[in-house]
């Protein structure tokens, strides 16, 4: 599969056959936001919404977006409810996204295919694609637990207990978890403040400690790890032996265009990093690209057509979503 195969698939949302709403779409939220005049005003570098096509999702707002050529393309909404987590588009074009309560498969002619439900007492912040038919979720609960799901079946291939501290709320255990290439769960505990690799029977290989909220980690394909610390506004890469190569600092970005704490980022293939923000209900930017060295290249605050961002997948970018580790995200 060549780097340009989902870019060839976005025709497919714009065709004939796409409804404006499909049968189990929900109504547009209503947005719950305001515009800041000067901010939207504010000279920002990386040519805004036509820099990349991308898949884009937030908290608060449940709608998917698609945006290719700065103009969103295709819209897909849920049932009022918390929240938008965590997104992918397939090969075939399907987008596969979790929405806390539940995980739904949509095509791009707006029909729902799959749909598993979280059990009451449960959440589901993450889910993976780790093959053309399966899926890793990390379901939230009493006790937590990593589960491997057959999504053409909605049968369980495997599930894991994930060690959890059972002082911390459901809510708080876990968020952005991933399948490795190495077939091992890299795990990011956001309330104990540490971020865990497991094998498969849960056994601990890898551990890295002292890290405030850590919302997402992302095994790059050079061996470190890339880690949202959503409590300490900071973004950081560590190596298999702890060390710090690379971190940005929210306080060290021009004021301009500082955000709210990231929850999620991506590495893309030219070394940046993508961060995505909810943006404290239009007060601060959406998404900020900073290059190796920390410095803003792309700033996007756009709060008059999208809402919160707490994921892209930037579809132009190498990898593909059904192979682990293949896409740095």
């Amino acid at each position: 599969m060549d780097n340009d195969s989902l870019m060839s698939l976005l025709p497919l949302f714009t065709a004939e056959n796409v409804p404006e709403r499909g049968p189990e779409e929900a109504d547009p939220p209503e947005r719950d936001w305001s515009v800041d005049s000067d901010a939207q005003g504010l000279a920002r570098p990386g040519g805004g919404l036509s820099r990349y096509s991308m898949l884009y999702i937030g908290e608060g707002y449940n709608t998917i977006m698609l945006i290719d050529r700065g103009k969103i393309i295709w819209t897909y909404s849920t049932e009022p409810g918390w929240e938008y987590d965590d997104i992918w588009m397939l090969r075939n074009g399907n987008i596969v996204f979790s929405r806390m309560s539940w995980v739904g498969e949509v095509t791009p002619d707006k029909r729902l295919v799959w749909r598993y439900d979280a059990e009451p007492g449960t959440e589901i912040h993450a889910v993976q694609p780790i093959d053309d038919r399966h899926l890793l979720m990390m379901v939230n609960g009493r006790p937590p637990r990593a589960v491997i799901i057959d999504r053409t079946t909605s049968g369980i291939v495997k599930e894991m207990e994930v060690p959890c501290d059972p002082s911390v709320s459901v809510h708080g255990q876990f968020r952005r978890i991933r399948y490795t290439a190495n077939h091992t769960l890299l795990v990011p505990h956001m309330t104990e403040e540490k971020v865990v690799e497991y094998d498969l029977d849960m056994h601990p290989i890898w551990q890295y400690d002292n890290v405030a909220g850590p919302w997402a980690a992302i095994r790059l394909k050079n061996g470190n790890t890339l880690i949202s610390a959503e409590r300490e506004n900071r973004t950081l890469e560590v190596t298999p032996a702890g060390e710090t190569v690379w971190q940005l600092r929210m306080d060290d970005v021009d004021p301009a265009y500082r955000m709210e704490a990231s929850q999620t980022c991506v590495r893309l293939a030219n070394g940046n990093t993508v961060l995505c923000s909810r943006g404290n209900k239009g007060e601060t930017p959406q998404l900020l690209e900073v290059d190796a060295n920390g410095h803003v290249v792309w700033s996007v605050y756009d709060w008059e057509r999208l809402g919160p961002a707490t994921s892209v997948q930037i579809l132009s970018e190498p990898g593909v979503s059904e192979i682990p580790g293949s896409c740095e995200r």
